[in-house]
């Protein structure tokens, strides 16, 4: 980390505070707004929540700006969870005795629909001493300041990344307490790099960033390649719903085929269009055709994708091209290509919302 550039930045902050004692009082009791709220949840009580508890709970984190309606969202958390799953994971995510990075995996492992932004948003409102908020904005800030290996893509973001990425946040936090801050929990080094860090060509230059090759089936850890395929399985679904489609994950489309996400709709009296999406990082290839080729017994399934990286595809169309039920009708898309759609569509759904044109609850 570059603490030279860091320490410029906060003594601009720290002079702004005195300057401007109003807005900075008013950004310290909304944050305390926040603690009360989501330290009020204590594991007992989150143990107990209601479906409106949990919407209440899930519906006020930022991460959930991207979406217009939350009632939507909420919903297929519980409903692709599980209620008492959701519960029960999320209270140990939050209340838990073992190490954060053993909690963190199992809560991405076990919980559908809900990635690093969401889980760490939680952790830092209810424990801000001990737990940083990870979005693409803290990732623009800690690039700015020369941070290294940085995760570029949630599924990166293990554990032990989360871990570390902490232990980074807690030294600018100390460098504040250094420049006088009062307030130095890690939701304040948040507002400290939301407000101070949003270099804008640094938001250009994380466009052109390539991820790395998925699917070195050999190379690839279980826990990884599960990651990976979570996380690619997750912006599929939501891509979908920003383009007006009704998504689901882990749907069973047929008898004995159970695909990663599909996207319904319903064309007038006429009935539903499915397209049907499965996510290849590891295991067999043949699996993956013979479960496609199973969704296509469903008559409303008008087309089947296979996303994976570069290489991979070129394998599956191999393994495909003399499959003749599939000639058609099967598709390939580059997790790239998904991952920056993804991007765009939340950055676009993000600012539309915040315009407020339509109420949340509509």
């Amino acid at each position: 980390m570059n603490k030279d550039l860091l320490r410029r930045h906060i003594n601009i902050f720290i002079s702004e505070i005195h300057n401007e004692p109003d807005k900075f009082n008013e950004e310290w009791r909304e944050r305390q707004d926040l603690l009360s709220y989501y330290q009020g949840f204590a594991r007992d009580r989150i143990l107990q929540m209601t479906d409106e508890d949990i919407y209440n709970y899930i519906s006020k984190l930022w991460a959930m700006e991207i979406w217009g309606n939350k009632h939507y969202v909420v919903d297929k958390i519980i409903q692709d969870n599980g209620r008492q799953q959701f519960k029960k994971h999320l209270a140990d995510l939050v209340w838990g005795k073992r190490p954060i990075g053993e909690r963190w995996d199992d809560f991405r492992s076990a919980i559908k629909g809900m990635g690093p932004a969401m889980m760490s948003e939680i952790l830092c409102k209810t424990h801000p001493d001990d737990y940083m908020l990870w979005n693409r904005r803290a990732y623009v800030a800690l690039n700015y300041l020369n941070v290294a290996k940085l995760p570029r893509y949630d599924y990166q973001i293990s554990g032990d990344v989360y871990k570390h990425l902490c232990t980074v946040v807690k030294e600018i936090a100390d460098e504040l307490r250094i420049a006088g801050s009062k307030d130095v929990t890690l939701l304040a080094v948040d507002y400290f790099l939301w407000q101070k860090l949003q270099v804008e060509d640094n938001l250009s230059k994380i466009q052109k960033n390539k991820p790395p090759t998925v699917a070195k089936t050999d190379s690839k850890l279980p826990r990884e390649a599960e990651f990976i395929h979570n996380d690619i399985r997750d912006k599929l679904s939501d891509i979908g719903d920003w383009l007006g489609f009704k998504s689901r994950i882990e749907q069973k489309v047929s008898e004995g085929s159970k695909v990663d996400t599909v996207w319904e709709a319903t064309i007038g009296n006429m009935g539903r269009v499915i397209y049907v999406f499965e996510v290849q990082t590891r295991g067999s290839i043949d699996s993956l055709i013979l479960n496609l080729l199973k969704s296509l017994n469903n008559p409303a399934v008008q087309g089947v994708i296979a996303v994976s990286d570069k290489k991979q595809l070129e394998t599956v169309q191999r393994h495909a091209r003399d499959v003749k039920e599939l000639k058609d009708k099967l598709k390939y898309w580059n997790y790239e290509e998904v991952l920056k759609i993804h991007e765009y569509l939340a950055y676009v759904n993000e600012s539309i919302n915040n315009l407020g044109l339509v109420p949340h609850g509509f």
